[in-house]
């Protein structure tokens, strides 16, 4: 396989792994308009709040008329809401916040080093002439090849 074969074979992988990595940290929007939590709290009291999940700071629901919602809580500690919800008969779901996979956690966290330790892997092969003898460290090498007495074809009676 020629240089160039292997030069592109390696920036398509490379293309690859960072756009696999730039989908999986970029932000999922979901279909549901964000309300402002003030607006939120208001349809709570008015009674005009069926269902609501929560997860994490993110709350999502359906209002009596069917319509979904997305809005985010300005606090951590979400005990007075949760109150205002109960007061308001309102259907209540919680999740876990989503957490990235062992192996994306492992790839971002350890990519770096394995970039850099493979860069350096790469200069060294470069520098004592791992590429075909014409290395950085190569000008200096004698290509002299040495020859047996029977390996002699010219001879003083030639």
């Amino acid at each position: 396989m020629n240089d160039l074969a292997k030069n592109i074979i390696l920036w398509v992988v490379i293309a690859v792994i960072l756009m696999s990595v730039f989908q999986n940290l970029g932000s999922h929007k979901t279909a549901a308009p964000d309300v402002a939590y003030s607006q939120f709290m208001q349809n709570v009291k008015a009674g005009q709040v069926k269902d609501v999940t929560i997860e994490g700071r993110t709350i999502s629901g359906v209002l009596d008329n069917g319509s979904k919602f997305t809005t985010y809580s300005p606090e951590t500690d979400n005990t007075a809401m949760i109150g205002e919800l109960l007061n308001g008969g309102v259907k209540i779901n919680a999740k876990a916040p989503e957490q990235q996979s062992i192996w994306t956690q492992i790839f971002i966290s350890w990519f770096p080093f394995l970039f850099i330790i493979g860069l350096w892997i790469f200069f060294m092969r470069q520098m004592q002439g791992g590429a075909g003898g014409r290395g950085a460290m190569s000008f200096g090498k004698s290509r002299a090849r040495m020859m047996s007495e029977d390996q002699v074809k010219v001879t003083f009676a030639d």
